[in-house]
């Protein structure tokens, strides 16, 4: 058996802290707060990356989920029929499905974070004022960086798939 490969300093310190505050802060099910109805983590995943305005392509999203077309479609059919996803086809290019979420889709995605609300608020009552500014300072920072990191990979791997 080979050993772990040894992380950099810091990257070991997200490895070893991030999991903390999942773990002490995260919610355990997601319900809609209308209806009562249980949600998958995975549906909930779906509709946190989709937007009520700016439609999503399936494919692309597919392929940012790292699942196929078909499976998306199959998850993606599920949300529909629960009224929280709409599905047109692009009108610029009817082989593109374009993906919307609905006023009950924004409601269940707005309603559920990963996080629990009252444990988050907990665990910051732990930290002095000026410590817990500079965490949350420094998870902003962590948060940029991710979404330009996130982007990066995008528009590579976008360029990758054209050549």
């Amino acid at each position: 058996m080979t050993a772990p490969p040894t992380l950099p300093d810091d990257v070991a310190a997200v490895f070893r802290d991030y999991p903390r505050i999942y773990f002490g802060c995260h919610r355990r099910h997601v319900r809609d707060p209308d209806s009562g109805a249980l949600v998958s983590t995975h549906q909930v995943s779906i509709l946190d990356h989709l937007d009520t305005v700016q439609p999503t392509i399936l494919g692309e999203l597919a392929e940012h989920m790292g699942v196929t077309p078909g499976t998306m479609s199959i998850a993606v059919g599920r949300l529909v029929r629960q009224g929280y996803v709409d599905r047109v086809l692009d009108p610029a290019d009817r082989r593109r499905v374009q993906l919307r979420l609905t006023d009950a889709g924004a409601r269940v995605r707005a309603a559920h974070s990963v996080l629990e609300p009252d444990l988050v608020a907990d665990m910051l009552a732990e930290l002095p004022a000026a410590e817990r500014r500079a965490a949350l300072d420094g998870l902003a920072a962590l948060a940029r960086a991710a979404v330009a990191a996130q982007q990066r990979r995008s528009r590579s791997l976008s360029k990758s798939s054209r050549a």
